[in-house]
């Protein structure tokens, strides 16, 4: 236990609380700037096992503050998830870590979520945090939602049917064009460093059974303007959906051709109809006859007609070079079919 003396010495945790990190397996849902803090804090502080999934992979846009990251990870468009497992390898040998290079979505959160003791919000989006509610609140596993864009964040802890859960606080994913987006407003490292860290610390209180130390509210930080609040999230609601009235929505959607528009990355995501693997060496030999193709065992990239395009075996793709859906999903028929 000597590589965590500092951690054991911290009352909140003591050699007690270090055996159940070990023993505790985390769920980090998306691998950007915020997930990739909570996998290196999570790996550092001796959590025994890490599940990371993200459908995305590392671009020199990302260095600015996705920590675990390094410019050869971006040269090589290696997968978010994939590099991050590296990283933790290198970090804490101890901790095993299992990459997943998916989309989050109805087919398989309840899956991702399944034997996690904790989930940790990384995403981007109020869609798949409603997922990630849904999932975790029918599953009974503890969550931490956080989000930042500019200089401001937020961060809430949802145990299910103890405390309000997101469609609690937020009945409705916001409306589109409502709030500001990195792509509006941008995103600084220190409002990362400050939600990822208070997401963590919630998660370490959970995992060592600490309940009593949970901030218990919706917190808030202004890192520009020196504003560091708490806010009470209130009750349960009665009519909740999830929590109350026991109807996961967002679980229940049926799938299709999804396609998301990628915040500043003028991007779409085209996500397919059902399952489907593909084989990757098939398709970089079949699209070369259009124009220049790169591939490693993750994805195959083309560079065609003004677009990037880049496949993943799961058959999603992300559409660069636009921020219309249509068209991204145009592009995506010509190249991959439909």
């Amino acid at each position: 236990m000597e590589r965590y003396s500092r951690q054991i010495l911290f009352e909140g945790i003591g050699e007690e609380g270090q055996r159940r990190l070990r023993a505790s397996r985390a769920l980090v849902v998306g691998c950007g700037a915020l997930g990739s803090a909570h996998v290196e804090m999570l790996a550092r502080a001796g959590v025994g096992r890490l599940r990371v999934v993200d459908r995305d992979f590392v671009e020199e846009s990302n260095l600015q503050r996705q920590t675990m990251f390094t410019e050869r990870d971006a040269r090589e468009r290696t997968p978010k998830a994939v590099a991050a497992a590296r990283r933790v390898a290198e970090i804490n040998s101890e901790v095993e870590c299992e990459a997943e290079v998916a989309d989050v979505n109805q087919s398989n959160v309840e899956r991702l979520v399944e034997g996690c003791d904790v989930v940790l919000d990384g995403t981007d989006n109020f869609a798949t945090r409603f997922l990630v509610n849904d999932a975790c609140v029918k599953r009974g596993v503890a969550w931490v939602y956080g989000a930042a864009v500019g200089g401001y964040g937020v961060t809430l802890t949802v145990r299910p049917r103890v405390t309000p859960c997101l469609r609690c606080v937020f009945p409705e994913i916001p409306a589109a064009g409502s709030a500001p987006t990195c792509d509006t407003a941008g995103v600084i490292m220190p409002i990362i460093s400050i939600v990822a860290a208070v997401q963590v610390a919630e998660a370490l209180k959970l995992l060592t059974g600490r309940t009593e130390s949970l901030h218990g509210g919706l917190m808030q930080f202004d890192v520009w303007r020196n504003e560091w609040r708490r806010i009470s999230a209130g009750a349960r609601a009665a009519d909740c959906p999830a929590c109350a009235l026991g109807r996961y929505e967002s679980l229940e959607a049926e799938a299709g051709d999804v396609a998301t528009v990628l915040c500043g990355r003028d991007a779409v995501q085209v996500s397919p109809r059902g399952a489907v693997s593909l084989d990757l060496k098939a398709l970089a030999a079949r699209l070369r006859a259009a124009g220049e193709v790169k591939s490693n065992e993750y994805l195959v990239r083309l560079r065609a007609g003004g677009y990037e395009l880049t496949v993943f075996r799961d058959a999603r793709a992300i559409v660069r070079g636009t921020d219309d859906p249509a068209t991204a999903r145009s592009v995506y028929a010509r190249y991959v079919g439909t």
